[in-house]
């Protein structure tokens, strides 16, 4: 009769075997056996680093480790045009961006693709209290960052399906800065209307300012379409189907955990590596 040992575990290994088990606690996943998948081609993968609307490219990171990227940075950029760059170059791999947005970039030539659908709409079209609805907005002030921008091709393809032309029956007030400087135009009346994402719509609604034109998130047909995309490197994509693969499956679980469970992953702040604006739950 034969007799089986254990081998011994070092200390690194058990602490190892730990954080991997937490990991699948706290995410409440039943991990599936991968041995027979072939390994990604690449142990490195770099993510743009945006706000809040991505948490699960964060939350995503003990899933993505596990997947057999030993090597996962978040490339920070100051604005979404520059997270385009980053990925059209190869600065980047992977990201969330604006559906609409990225369809105009690829109409421009950046080489990158769309891998699947990250969430639906989270945006709103804030008005003034004297402006009803949508329709109302022809010939009214709207801020955005700039012509081109995100928010600009959103509202104006929001605008033209309403059979309002975003080129001559709009004000665009072009501020080139944050969203935060749409919301504060709007705040002090410099503007008539803007749009908003997280956390800005909650800050404006506790300010108790304007209402709601529209919600991306529950208004058809806004509301049956991503609002963003995760985005790959053409290259890196055709170079490396495995890892974008993997690297889809974790950030698709990811945001699962998002969706079931918001203020766990915000408080997550020591297990996950959270922008400062998740780890304050903001």
């Amino acid at each position: 009769m034969r007799y089986q040992h254990a081998a011994p575990w070092s200390r690194r290994k058990f602490l190892a075997g730990l954080t991997l088990a937490g990991t699948a606690g706290f995410l409440n996943l039943h991990v599936r056996p991968v041995a027979a998948e072939p390994p990604p081609e690449t142990t490195r993968l770099a993510i743009v680093q945006s706000g809040v609307c991505f948490a699960p490219l964060y939350a995503a990171e003990a899933l993505l480790r596990a997947e057999g990227f030993s090597d996962v940075t978040y490339v920070k950029k100051t604005t979404t045009i520059e997270n385009y760059e980053a990925l059209a170059s190869g600065n980047a791999h992977l990201g969330f961006d604006y559906a609409s947005a990225v369809i105009a970039r690829i109409d421009g030539g950046d080489l990158v693709v769309f891998v699947a659908g990250g969430h639906v709409g989270c945006q709103q079209i804030v008005g003034h209290e004297r402006i009803g609805a949508v329709r109302d907005l022809r010939g009214k002030r709207i801020a955005i960052a700039g012509l081109g921008a995100p928010d600009h091709i959103q509202v104006a393809s929001i605008l033209a399906y309403l059979g309002i032309d975003p080129r001559t029956d709009i004000a665009w007030v072009a501020h080139g800065g944050a969203p935060a400087e749409s919301m504060r135009l709007f705040v002090e009346g410099a503007v008539d209307a803007c749009q908003l994402s997280p956390p800005l719509t909650q800050e404006c609604r506790a300010k108790g300012v304007g209402r709601v034109l529209l919600d991306t998130t529950l208004d058809r047909p806004w509301s049956q379409y991503f609002c963003c995309m995760v985005v790959a490197n053409q290259d890196f994509a055709r170079r490396h189907p495995v890892a974008t693969k993997r690297a889809l499956r974790a950030i698709l679980k990811a945001a699962d955990v998002c969706a079931l469970e918001p203020e766990v992953v915000a408080r997550a702040r020591k297990t996950l590596r959270l922008p400062r604006c998740l780890r304050r739950g903001e």
